[in-house]
């Protein structure tokens, strides 16, 4: 049996080394290939990506879901490891999927398996307020799973619904945010992308009791459930931090659908 690790980056160069780091030991005595699909860095990406012995594609942006998807098709194992450039595979997962590799199963049972991921902001693991374990699934059989189209938060799902999928015990981190400025301009843009989705669902906020809701009390019953109730609390600043803005971010995603919805009007 054998892995494809696939990653779709663009201008990574300091994060990738970490993450290449952390699957190299998965290939290693051609047991497999890390494939990095490129969308055009003007940084050190691709040298990084080619000094680790990963295959990499030049490939133009084509939006979070098809970009993926393309990536995948490019893979040639029999197992496929779906990682973000920011995210780092821990020693016991690595040794899970190295004894699942080792084990050479022709047609497994189990085709799909999620991991937990250990989200870090601003430097620190958010371990409580609902931040962890955050189950992803990013390692299948090839061909048994794929991303699904979506604008934002895109998630990979496994093509027959009824294919069982287990989880591993062991974690990969995920480098989210390590400073304010980079997580205020990427909510910005997921909270467009969110109205976006929001507006073509007809959730607009038309009444002024469902414009308060959402723009006020939503985010805010969300920050009290996860700070207080799900002891998000004892993580520290960070995590205060974390769960104001992770309320902000709801609170601009249903104003700007608000906003679509209104349409332009004429200064006073």
């Amino acid at each position: 049996m054998s892995i494809s690790v696939v990653i779709i980056a663009c201008n990574e160069e300091q994060n990738l080394p970490r993450t290449l780091r952390s699957v190299v030991p998965l290939v290693e005595n051609g047991t497999g290939e890390i494939i990095v699909v490129d969308s055009g860095s003007t940084d050190r990406t691709r040298e990084i990506a080619a000094s680790f012995g990963a295959k990499v594609t030049i490939e133009p942006w084509r939006g979070f879901t098809p970009q993926k998807n393309f990536a995948f098709g490019l893979a040639t194992c029999d197992w496929i490891l779906n990682l973000d450039a920011d995210e780092e595979l821990m020693e016991d997962a690595q040794k899970e999927i190295k004894a699942l590799i080792a084990r050479g199963e022709k047609d497994p049972a189990i085709k799909g398996y999620e991991i937990a991921r250990r989200n870090c902001f601003l430097g620190r693991w958010i371990r409580r307020g609902g931040a962890y374990p955050d189950y992803k699934l990013r390692l299948w059989w090839r061909g048994a799973a794929e991303f699904e189209e979506r604008a934002v938060h895109e998630v990979a799902k496994m093509l027959s619904a009824d294919a069982p999928v287990a989880k591993l015990k062991g974690d990969m981190i995920h480098y989210a945010y390590p400073n304010m400025d980079l997580y205020i301009e990427h909510m910005n843009r997921y909270s467009s992308l969110g109205a976006k989705i929001a507006f073509e669902k007809g959730r607009i906020s038309r009444s002024f009791p469902a414009f308060f809701f959402n723009i006020f009390l939503r985010p805010w019953g969300t920050f009290m459930y996860n700070y207080f109730v799900r002891l998000g609390f004892l993580d520290g600043r960070e995590a205060l931090l974390h769960h104001v803005y992770h309320g902000v971010y709801g609170s601009w995603k249903y104003a700007k659908a608000w906003e679509r919805a209104r349409g332009p009007r004429k200064s006073i």
